[in-house]
């Protein structure tokens, strides 16, 4: 459900948001709704499902050390697709009553100390498959997000995303030779829904 959301308010432009409701455009009393969600979830480690490869005692840890961006939202694409909401929404509608604690929230997940983590994550042995396509997807989406918002905090964010970024693109490259055909299952690993958020990123840089 929080997925649908998010795709809900992806179909709204920042510079055509409205805070008329009468309009029939995405209002700003829609989007408290929306960064409610969002702010609830960020931070909440449990319950959580994790895909987790253990390669030795050290791979024992909780979510918030594991992956200390996004560990919320009970799994990772979704806590990755929490964080682009959030952003997307403080876009449209800076003045609204949760842009703050949004931007609080962003603030605290998106540091260069957490995101070098998660880069380290990702590239670990044995998890070239980890939320491959759809998560990584999402943190494209992400990527694009902050690149188009121009505003010091996105900007800064967004070179802390940076070595994250790098390494999902890479492990993207090597995964789309080797795909011989669609993935059609209608969950996560079908690729249609991803290749539209990775066509998304392409077409932002």
């Amino acid at each position: 459900m929080f997925s649908s959301l998010s795709v809900a308010a992806e179909n709204v432009a920042p510079e055509f948001a409205t805070a008329n409701p009468s309009s029939g455009g995405f209002d700003v009393h829609a989007a408290e709704r929306f960064a409610k969600l969002a702010l609830a979830c960020v931070e909440k480690e449990y319950p959580n499902k994790i895909s987790h490869v253990l390669n030795s005692d050290t791979d024992v840890a909780p979510p918030r050390k594991l992956t200390p961006a996004f560990y919320g939202c009970y799994d990772w694409h979704s806590s990755v697709h929490g964080h682009w909401l959030l952003v997307r929404l403080v876009r449209a509608f800076p003045d609204a009553s949760f842009a703050r604690p949004a931007r609080e929230a962003l603030r605290k997940s998106l540091t260069a100390e957490n995101l070098k983590q998660e880069a380290v994550y990702l590239g670990g042995q044995g998890r070239a498959s980890f939320e491959r396509p759809y998560g990584l997807a999402w943190l494209l989406q992400l990527c694009a997000e902050l690149r188009e918002w121009n505003n010091d905090q996105a900007r800064e964010m967004s070179a802390n995303l940076r070595p994250l970024e790098e390494a999902a693109v890479k492990r993207l490259k090597t995964w789309l030779p080797k795909l011989s055909h669609p993935v059609r299952i209608g969950e996560h690993d079908q690729t249609a829904f991803a290749l539209g958020l990775m066509l998304d990123y392409a077409r932002s840089k």
